[in-house]
């Protein structure tokens, strides 16, 4: 019952404050919170929208896998967005650059983004392996760092190509592309979306299954008391660290590969913190990130439909913020409610031992 409570009560809850939270919002500016809920749900029938959030859906999982590896060594890994840009930018590039035979190019340009999101999170991980360097500060100056690279990279005096008014790398040839499933006008789902769910059933197992992940969510417990037991705390640290980055430098190929097939000045951005915010919903289990990355999506998609029927898009990054707030707030509420029982458990115990005692003495 305890174990049902604990894991059933902090979403319920979660769910109910940040309804009541959006409830507040809505009436505030003027509107109605039931004709919000409404137009927001049937939406999801409407042209290629259940599509489109099945795809946003799978690019905030990974982004939300790739931070929920670092929150298991309670690392902040906030450098996935700097990640994950770097390495669509140079996928791209490379991607361009080169012809292969098909499923080959395609492979080549998703390791080229594994390998560069690696290689540019394994700098924070030695930066806090062996110097004590916050991983927070380093990988949020690293974020600037990968902006300042990309802008060169994609300009006309490096890779970048003048396409009308916009710059981009030279397109993919589509040997490189990364085939989806076309649904007709409901739109064609990323291929990379099974891809996302094969790095969702991996990380369960990593994390779930193996040595490797035991060792991995001791060392974030406790490093000293993990070095005790003879696991090399430093290493998990850079292991972790770079695991994230590699997971993150996935993040951006699905659009690349599914649908644009170029990298431009206007390729999307904020996915590395949408994934922190949707590793939090999920609290780092692959099945809650994965509702997380859906419900994520799902509000992204309301905000123009909302905004259609004069509600404004606005109320959306409330819902978000609130929805990332009560999970939160319900899980702490939930674990100070488990400990004081717990300790209420303890002390009937005692008690009870202690009272056979009494007897015997006073007899």
């Amino acid at each position: 019952m305890t174990r049902v409570r604990t894991v059933l009560l902090p979403p319920a809850l979660a769910i109910v404050f940040a309804a009541l939270l959006c409830a507040v919002a809505l009436l505030v500016s003027g509107d109605s919170p039931l004709t919000a809920l409404r137009v927001m749900i049937t939406q999801v029938g409407a042209g290629t929208t259940a599509v489109d959030i099945v795809n946003s859906g799978a690019i905030y999982y990974i982004a939300g896998l790739a931070a929920a590896i670092g929150f298991q060594m309670k690392l902040f890994n906030i450098g996935i967005e700097g990640q994950f840009r770097l390495a669509a930018a140079v996928a791209a590039i490379v991607g361009g650059a080169i012809v292969l035979p098909p499923v080959v190019h395609t492979l080549v340009i998703i390791l080229v983004g594994v390998v560069v999101g690696a290689v540019w999170a394994g700098i924070p991980a030695l930066l806090k392996a062996y110097r004590g360097v916050s991983e927070v500060i380093s990988t949020i100056m690293l974020n600037f760092i990968a902006t300042g690279l990309i802008a060169y990279m994609i300009s006309t005096d490096a890779f970048g190509v003048l396409q009308g008014n916009n710059i981009s790398t030279d397109p993919i040839e589509p040997s490189g592309w990364f085939p989806g499933i076309s649904l007709g006008g409901a739109g064609t789902i990323f291929g990379m979306v099974f891809v996302a769910a094969a790095l969702g059933v991996g990380y369960w197992f990593l994390l779930g299954r193996t040595r490797f992940g035991f060792e991995l969510r001791a060392s974030g417990e406790s490093p000293t008391a993990a070095t005790a037991g003879g696991v090399d705390a430093r290493r998990m640290v850079i292991i972790a660290l770079v695991l994230s980055g590699a997971v993150a430098g996935l993040i951006g190929l699905p659009e690349l590969l599914g649908r644009d097939h170029a990298y431009t000045l206007t390729s999307p951005q904020g996915y590395g913190f949408t994934g922190l915010a949707v590793a939090l919903l999920g609290r780092n289990h692959p099945v809650g990130v994965a509702l997380g990355a859906l419900l994520w999506a799902f509000l992204d998609k309301s905000a123009l439909a909302l905004d259609n029927v004069g509600v404004p898009r606005e109320i959306v990054l409330i819902m978000q913020g609130s929805v990332v707030l009560s999970v939160v707030v319900a899980y702490e509420i939930v674990r100070r409610y488990e400990l004081a029982a717990e300790q209420r458990r303890v002390a009937a115990q005692l008690r009870e031992a202690g009272a056979p005692a009494r007897s015997e003495v006073s007899s």
